[in-house]
């Protein structure tokens, strides 16, 4: 029983020393990702290159379509006028 005394002695400050450790590095962590989080969400700059690449993929281009090549009458966006 004394043994076991002598090892929980030696063993209790390297204990709460890594368990002091880890919970700081578990807080750095933590803050580092709340951190992130919120210039990815408050960014106007990745917003507006998001917005940037939509309204370049899908502008209405001078080119005409090809529906509008074979002679079909087609609306203003080049699909075909149904009426």
């Amino acid at each position: 029983m004394d043994d076991i005394s002598l090892i929980i002695k030696e063993a209790k400050p390297l204990y709460f020393a890594r368990k002091r450790r880890r919970n700081a590095i578990k807080s750095i962590i933590a803050t580092v990702a709340i951190m992130w989080v919120g210039v990815l969400a408050y960014n106007p700059v990745s917003h507006n290159s998001y917005h940037y690449y939509w309204d370049t993929e899908f502008a209405v281009s001078d080119t005409p379509s090809c529906i509008e090549e074979m002679g079909l009458p087609t609306d203003e966006y080049g699909l075909l006028l149904v009426g």
